[in-house]
């Protein structure tokens, strides 16, 4: 366990903690360690480390000697790692409650989910955990295209991933969903745009967040690159497919870049501000082709290795 980015760990625990950067000053829960899945071709987080969920007792002693730390400072919590919901119901209602005992001004507890366990969850298990304390789901989507989701090994399909989503704010949940701009490389930018905003159509999340994938080492996709099998999307590339996105996009949802790998920083509530950040995009576009130290600086954002 952890808070922020120092402070209380385990001596055990494996370093870098993955979470999102919205839970940069949230206290870090861990209840499973590394990921159920573990094979998306795109990912290099968690390798090396077998799946466990942690013993239960375990868990409500980190939030003890949580609370001993840190009284009532706490305000938000992320529960970690990959996938907590694989857990049973009940287990995360005790995690839950336990927490919320500990830390009664806490005002968010988030989790990263896999849209495939959500979507084999009953719907009674997800509306026993909402009502438990947990409000919001981050999840990746990365691509709604059918064709990039198999060939990311993503291990679900569209259907599946809208049947997550909507299972999922149907028991209450704030969802959140990752796509991944440049998933498709420099030939298929199109459907997977298209593609993925035809699911986030179909969903209408709470949030959308952005992230240029850029290969990291230790991933398929990276050695897929190195082999010259894999052909990263271009700066102008990326920027033509945020903007398809955005035009194709009928939701009513929050649409965050909130990550030092996007090349534009968009914010905006959807449909209001759409017209606005698709100018926006266009600006940018003709600023990148007559500005030579603009495209120098995007193209410095491909070759990102820490993010």
């Amino acid at each position: 366990m952890t808070i922020g980015r120092f402070g209380l760990r385990r001596r055990d625990y494996d370093f870098p903690p993955f979470r999102p950067p919205s839970e940069a000053n949230s206290l870090l829960l861990r209840v499973t360690r590394g990921c159920p899945w573990n094979r998306c071709s795109f990912c290099s987080m968690y390798k090396g480390m077998k799946f466990e969920r942690r013993d239960l007792d375990e868990v409500l002693e980190d939030i003890s000697m949580a609370r001993e730390y840190y009284s009532d400072q706490v305000r938000t919590v992320f529960i970690g790692d990959s996938n907590s919901l694989v857990l049973k119901a009940d287990d995360l209602v005790k995690i839950l409650n336990r927490l919320y005992s500990s830390f009664p001004h806490v005002e968010r507890v988030t989790s990263y989910a896999r849209a495939k366990t959500i979507a084999k969850k009953p719907i009674e298990d997800l509306r026993k955990i909402y009502e438990a304390g947990l409000n919001r789901l981050h999840v990746g989507l990365e691509t709604g295209d059918r064709e990039l989701l198999k060939e990311i090994d993503k291990g679900a399909t569209p259907e599946e991933m809208v049947e997550a989503g909507n299972k999922a704010k149907e028991a209450g949940f704030e969802y959140s969903l990752y796509v991944l701009l440049g998933i498709g490389g420099q030939e298929k930018w199109e459907q997977h745009a298209r593609g993925t905003a035809d699911v986030l159509n179909q969903i209408d999340p709470h949030f959308i967040r952005v992230r240029t994938f850029i290969p990291q080492p230790n991933s398929v996709l990276y050695e897929a690159m190195e082999e010259g099998r894999f052909h990263p999307s271009s700066p102008e590339t990326i920027l033509k497919e945020t903007r398809l996105l955005l035009k194709e996009l009928e939701v009513t949802s929050q649409f965050l870049s909130d990550h030092i790998s996007n090349l534009v920083p968009l914010h905006g509530k959807l449909p209001e501000e759409k017209e606005a950040m698709i100018r926006l995009m266009d600006e940018v576009l003709k600023g990148y082709q007559d500005d030579e130290s603009l495209r120098e600086e995007m193209e410095a954002r491909r070759h990102l290795t820490n993010l």
